[in-house]
């Protein structure tokens, strides 16, 4: 008899296509999970995620889950797992969820860390992690118009599919800017985000911090429901989902 199982992954997205299936290639997170379960369960499975971060994103607490016919136990599944899945891909943590459960359809938001490095030297460690803006930004301009940004609006404008048919209404009750030492922290949660919608928004706000834009104008930019007005799309490898938001019996 199959049980429904939720897991809580990390993940290293440097040199995968993202977390969804993509054609003609097998270099996707969902994709390195669902190999690695089928050889554990004999059949093919479906691993379903909380969301789809895009390629050269990272994680550290996406959500899945999927539903094995297993007598493994919880600690099992999660050794098996962690055993075969390449190194950059790790399983933090597998429970028993009800059978109702289901990471997409039952998260209520998601907070995502976009880091930037303002270091003089380079950080030859972290290369892969943070982006390396063209100047200092103006940390308070930046938080400034945060302001505007942060509530329920249309956020047609920061949304990379000129074709998206569904609302473009999200509501994103905060948004956290805050330098320490060498990094630069952008920390946004949300009911929900629209694809690159939050490395639009970081790029954006960086040209608000480097005088090119009013904190002002993010009123505007909003209204005008055009991505063409809005700043320029951060690099994917500063950006990291952190955490997604359950509630309930049926979401442990």
């Amino acid at each position: 008899m199959k049980k429904n199982y939720k897991m809580i992954i990390a993940y290293d997205g440097t040199r995968y296509y993202g977390w969804e299936h993509q054609p003609n290639t097998d270099m996707t997170i969902q994709g390195k999970l669902e190999h690695v379960l089928m050889l554990m369960n004999g059949s093919p499975v479906e691993v379903i995620g909380a969301g789809r971060t895009d390629a050269g994103v990272h994680a550290k607490g996406m959500v899945a889950n999927v539903r094995l016919d297993t007598a493994m136990t919880l600690t099992e599944i999660q050794d098996y797992m962690n055993q075969y899945l390449p190194e950059d891909i790790c399983i933090r943590e597998v429970r028993a969820a009800s059978d109702r459960f289901h990471s997409r359809y039952n998260a209520l938001g998601k907070t995502y860390c976009y880091t930037c490095y303002v270091g003089a030297l380079k950080p030859v460690f972290n290369r892969r992690y943070v982006y390396i803006p063209e100047q200092i930004p103006d940390v308070k301009r930046m938080q400034e118009a945060a302001g505007y940004l942060t509530g329920t609006h249309d956020f047609m404008s920061f949304c990379h599919n000129p074709k998206m048919k569904k609302s473009t209404v999200r509501k994103v009750d905060r948004i956290e800017i805050v330098r320490k030492g060498d990094y630069l922290n952008f920390t946004y949660h949300g009911t929900g985000f629209l694809q690159y919608m939050v490395r639009i928004l970081t790029g954006t706000l960086l040209e608000v911090g480097y005088g090119e834009r009013t904190p002002e104008s993010m009123k505007e930019l909003l209204e005008a429901r055009n991505r063409a007005l809005a700043g320029f799309t951060a690099p994917a490898k500063g950006l990291c989902l952190m955490e997604v938001d359950y509630s309930g019996p049926s979401c442990t």
